[in-house]
């Protein structure tokens, strides 16, 4: 410790204080800064619902901590056995890293979807408006053939978002 307080001391001699002065300065005006900036322009959070492949499906996703992705699926059955029935298929696995994001499902009759594309900004033109959030990408449907083979069809989607619940209590300014 004494050896650490000598070198600076010196260090400081030699320098002069101007250098630690303008050190100080740069410093302490680079915090404030980064610390607005962060402030007035946070990460976007891409958590909501989005349309899905057709009228009334929908994804809902939550980005939570550390790049996990969470969230669901809900569609209508294809299937001669559940044909028209409403089924939810919750992401199993999931990941967001800024832009990024991909998830697959869990297998509900016999089917699962995998995405891989971004989350952007849309045409809305703020929350409350459809599109505001888009998600474009790659979305692959899986099943199983009559021989349990797995049968892939891919299609590139944009997903809108859905316009926030307006009538939500709005976060006062204190």
């Amino acid at each position: 410790m004494r050896t650490i307080f000598f070198l600076a001391l010196v260090l400081g001699i030699f320098t002069g204080p101007s250098a630690f002065l303008a050190e100080a300065q740069t410093s302490s005006a680079a915090a404030p800064a980064a610390d607005s900036q962060s402030a007035t322009n946070p990460a976007p959070d891409y958590s909501g619902m989005y349309g899905f492949l057709r009228e009334g499906e929908f994804v809902q996703i939550t980005a939570e901590e550390k790049g996990k992705l969470t969230g669901f699926i809900s569609r209508y059955g294809d299937l001669d056995s559940d044909r028209g029935a409403f089924l939810d298929q919750f992401i199993k696995q999931g990941s967001i890293a800024g832009h990024n994001l991909s998830f697959t499902t869990d297998t509900v009759h016999g089917i699962w979807y995998e995405f891989k594309g971004t989350a952007d900004r849309g045409t809305g033109k703020t929350p409350n408006d459809e599109g505001y959030y888009v998600l474009r990408g790659t979305l692959t449907q899986h099943s199983s053939d009559a021989q349990h083979k797995d049968v892939a069809k891919s299609r590139e989607v944009t997903f809108k978002s859905f316009p926030q619940d307006v009538s939500a209590p709005s976060k006062s300014k204190d």
